[in-house]
């Protein structure tokens, strides 16, 4: 057997801070990069095509990231339970490494590779590479028992005070396959890398954040000098420029969770008051959120399918499609919503702030089942990611793990706080520009205004949607209590 390692990247599209790339190299220098198109994800019909061309565009780099340290990424097209077995046994491997995932598809996925791998007596080397904290090393201990935090402000404050590990060296002067070995992966079917096109999948609008990780650490390093220490304050204004845009990036592990969170330590230890302390504790809470929900995806993989409390797997939804059609769309006659719609439809992103709106007004004015706002978000966002996805629906439609589930946004409230100036609405609603401010920000739109404009009135009413929505939580918790 050679002494060559096939390095298996998921989530994990960089070589830099990779602990798994970088305890292959601790063993070896003879290190190949493997990634599979796996038809199993392309497939699915919550993909976006943005975020296929920001993976495509990640992968670019990544194999010029291999070519500059000597080796190379090789990319397969299909399942990796059939590729990755047959592939390391016939370049004589001695192992393949990963880093894990806590997704329960992924979870899968490496059960059978692994045991595909054993069967051919091929060793498999996994790591935790995804958080700063990996499932299992965050626990609570009340009452005794120690078990997963479901509640995220005691997860915070333990997981806070945990010490954070810091980036993992860079392999450097790796060695790659011989010409014979490249020979023989393109006999497997190793290909070049496709666009997103050819897989597929069609993106003519822009991204809010080039691929790669050369382009996430200047996006990190540009946030830090423009934003990080306002952070806290303008954080939930979507007009401003005040987050930092690196979700893409922490999604397909462009760049490394350890890093990230070693720059913002170093601004909260250079800081010279305690309001520019709290603001790096801000962000570093968003990084905690996005830790909590990929912990409890992992120890909780029903969350996937379906709500986590119980009044809520019955709930009578009211599911009216050409309501469901109309926030799609961005026309559900209230402006903060349709311009976070249109934000989203037309870049695949949307700010943070809006996601909890529109996603309020969803389940709970137009009464609809999260879960299809959460697979329509799904088929559009270039961060798109499973368990922050699906934890920010549950948290916003009351089923998930938050100790006050009955939050309702007053879509008119939310953006005489956020958007009083109406800059965001008129940035995405361009046909009311011209509108007084007052009106977009109140939402009292004049019918002949609307008319004028092409704008639909409001397709239902927040006061009495409110009203019914809590009746129903109400007699839909009063079973369940039974």
């Amino acid at each position: 057997m050679s002494d060559l390692i096939l390095f298996w990247h998921r989530r994990d599209l960089r070589i830099s801070d990779n602990i798994g790339l970088a305890r292959a190299f601790d063993r070896s220098a003879k290190i190949v990069g493997v990634f599979c198109l796996d038809p199993e994800i392309l497939e699915r019909d919550d993909i976006a095509s943005v975020r296929v061309s920001y993976l495509i565009g990640c992968l670019k780099e990544l194999q010029q990231s291999y070519e500059l340290v000597g080796s190379e990424l090789l990319v397969f097209r299909g399942r990796p339970v059939e590729i990755l077995p047959e592939l390391a046994e016939r370049l004589n491997a001695t192992a393949i490494y990963w880093n894990r995932d806590v997704e329960p598809y992924a979870k899968e996925r490496d059960r059978t590779v692994t045991e595909a791998l054993k069967d051919r007596g091929i060793e498999a080397s996994t790591f935790w590479d995804l958080l700063l904290h990996p499932p299992g090393e965050v626990l609570t201990g009340s009452s005794g028992v120690v078990k997963p935090y479901t509640v995220y402000t005691p997860y915070w404050k333990n997981w806070s005070r945990q010490p954070k590990p810091q980036p993992v060296q860079t392999p450097r002067n790796l060695l790659g396959l011989t010409e014979d070995e490249r020979h023989l992966t393109r006999k497997l079917g190793a290909i070049d890398l496709p666009t997103a096109e050819e897989l597929g999948f069609h993106w003519d609008g822009p991204l809010i954040l080039e691929p790669g990780e050369d382009a996430a650490l200047e996006q990190l390093e540009d946030f830090i000098d423009r934003a990080l220490l306002d952070y806290g304050e303008q954080r939930d204004y979507p007009f401003s420029d005040g987050t930092s845009r690196l979700s893409p990036a922490l999604k397909f592990g462009a760049i490394g969770i350890r890093r990230v969170w070693a720059a913002a330590a170093a601004v909260w230890e250079e800081a010279r008051s305690d309001e520019a302390r709290d603001n790096v504790e801000t962000w570093q809470q968003e990084l905690a959120w996005r830790e909590f929900y990929q912990t409890v995806m992992y120890f909780f993989p029903e969350l996937a399918e379906g709500p986590y409390r119980k009044p809520w797997q019955d709930f009578p939804w009211d599911n009216d499609e050409e309501r469901f059609q109309a926030w799609c769309d961005g026309r559900t006659g209230y402006p903060i919503v349709d311009a976070a719609m249109r934000q989203l439809n037309e870049t695949g992103w949307m700010h943070n702030r809006c996601r909890m709106i529109v996603a309020s007004f969803l389940t709970k004015d137009l009464i609809i089942d999260w879960r299809w706002g959460e697979k329509y978000f799904m088929q559009h966002l270039i961060d798109g990611d499973l368990s922050s996805n699906n934890g920010g629906w549950q948290w916003s439609a009351s089923s998930g793990m938050d100790p006050k589930p009955m939050r309702v946004f007053n879509p008119y409230t939310q953006t005489k706080k956020y958007d009083r100036e109406a800059e965001y609405i008129r940035q995405w609603l361009p046909e009311l520009s011209s509108l007084d401010t007052a009106d977009l920000v109140t939402g009292k739109i004049s019918p002949l205004d609307r008319e004028a404009c092409g704008y639909p009135a409001p397709i239902v009413d927040h006061s009495v949607q409110q009203r019914k929505f809590k009746q129903l939580y109400k007699e839909q918790k009063e079973i369940v209590d039974r």
